[in-house]
């Protein structure tokens, strides 16, 4: 074994353990900082990769938390809809019992009239909860959009209710809710779709009981929404002593076809006529009592709950006797009936829509822990090897240092002498 001799200089051995000395100094200065943020990275350069996961993680959670805004802002315009739906549920209910009393025989004229006013003053509430709005002005039943107001009415123009705006209803994402429900499904009719007629018999003496059941839907894909008209003319005796005999004609108003004339004949004239009308497309309704020549029956489609509402109140209000009265309150709470399925309905969409924001909120917050625990293995620190490291470093610094002070002592004067 050969011996090697290596000549080293003082200076050279100050400046090694200096550049030593400032290494250990970076570390725990390193070291130090980890431990004051908590972090492994604290800057891209510690770790390019881990630096990149982090930031990925971070970007996303931001998003998911401009998302869970948005959803929340959302789901609180759904919430206050289905508050309105709510109570549009409850005035129609209020307006049906009123509906009802008004049906009473031993009610006179005048008080028919006063259960009018209350009847109009349910009806002026319901056109204000249709056009309630949010707490940012915008109408909760807007549909596709909507002017601020989307319900117009009455008006002087046919229909007497318009929805101003696009019906129709914005689909859910996976991340959110529509910020306002179609209050065009809600509140206005449609012929095809919900067959709402509305029957109205001509001014007749007290003396004759001409009524008619409700117009009923039997087929909705039928129904035209036309406007229909029913006159009775050649009404006289039977052949048979004892009975009468009536001719109608069917008058489609809005496209003027004309039926044949119908007769019906020999029925005892001291019992109520009774005629099943079956020629109007998808519709059916009866019509029970003495006509005479001249008196006609007419049926238009309702546009909306509202025009179902209006009519209610006028047919009630104008019921010269409990005859015409149980013809209006028969036909309104058909008609009501309907219009009370429509908001139940959209009432039970908003539900789903509000747990739809819950599951989407639950889905969230799910993804939300997952991506901070990729954060958190990509740029946290282990406390504990941390400090073990930071201490190890720290005790290394400090030999360091003592070694240098013993070198730097040493001079080759101390030991001349």
């Amino acid at each position: 074994m050969s011996n090697s001799l290596y000549r080293v200089s003082t200076a050279n051995q100050y400046d090694t353990a200096l550049r030593n000395i400032g290494q250990r100094h970076t570390s725990l200065s390193n070291l130090q900082e980890n431990l004051t943020s908590g972090k492994r990275v604290v800057r891209p350069s510690d770790d390019p990769v881990s630096a990149a996961q982090a930031e990925r993680a971070i970007n996303r959670l931001a998003r998911i938390q401009t998302e869970q805004r948005a959803l929340e802002t959302q789901r609180n315009a759904i919430a206050q809809a289905e508050s309105a739906l709510g109570d549009a549920i409850g005035l129609m209910q209020n307006f049906r019992e009123l509906t009802v009393s008004a049906g009473s025989a031993t009610l006179t004229p005048n008080d028919r009239v006063t259960i009018a006013n209350q009847l109009q003053g349910l009806r002026e509430q319901m056109v204000e909860v249709a056009n309630r709005k949010d707490t940012n002005g915008v109408p909760l039943l807007g549909a596709l959009g909507s002017a601020l107001a989307p319900f117009l009415g009455p008006l002087t123009t046919t229909p007497d209710y318009s929805f101003a705006g696009l019906p129709g209803q914005t689909s859910s994402t996976g991340v959110t809710i529509p910020g306002m429900l179609d209050g065009d499904s809600a509140f206005m009719f449609n012929p095809q779709r919900d067959g709402v007629y509305n029957a109205a018999v001509s001014a007749i003496p007290n003396t004759r009981q001409l009524t008619t059941s409700a117009v009923t839907p039997v087929d909705k894909s039928l129904v035209t929404g036309d406007n229909y008209t029913i006159a009775f003319s050649a009404v006289g005796p039977g052949a048979t002593p004892g009975t009468s005999t009536a001719t109608y004609t069917l008058t489609n108003t809005t496209t003027g076809a004309i039926s044949a004339p119908v007769t019906v004949p020999d029925y005892p004239s001291d019992k109520p006529l009774t005629i099943a009308m079956t020629d109007i497309p998808g519709l059916s309704f009866t019509i029970t009592g003495n006509p005479a020549n001249g008196d006609t029956i007419t049926l238009q489609p309702s546009p909306s709950i509202f025009s179902t509402l209006d009519s209610a109140i006028r047919d009630i209000r104008d019921a010269p006797n409990s005859n015409a009265a149980i013809q209006a309150v028969g036909q309104a709470l058909a008609n009501m009936d309907i219009g009370l399925e429509r908001l139940h309905n959209m009432r039970g969409y908003a539900g789903e829509l509000l747990n739809r924001a819950d599951r989407i909120t639950g889905d969230q917050e799910k993804r939300s822990v997952q991506l901070e625990g990729d954060r958190s293995r990509a740029e946290d620190l282990d406390m504990i090897k941390g400090i073990s490291d930071f201490q190890n470093q720290q005790v290394g610094y400090e030999a360091a240092l003592k070694s240098y002070a013993q070198v730097q002592r040493l001079s080759l004067f101390n030991y001349i002498g």
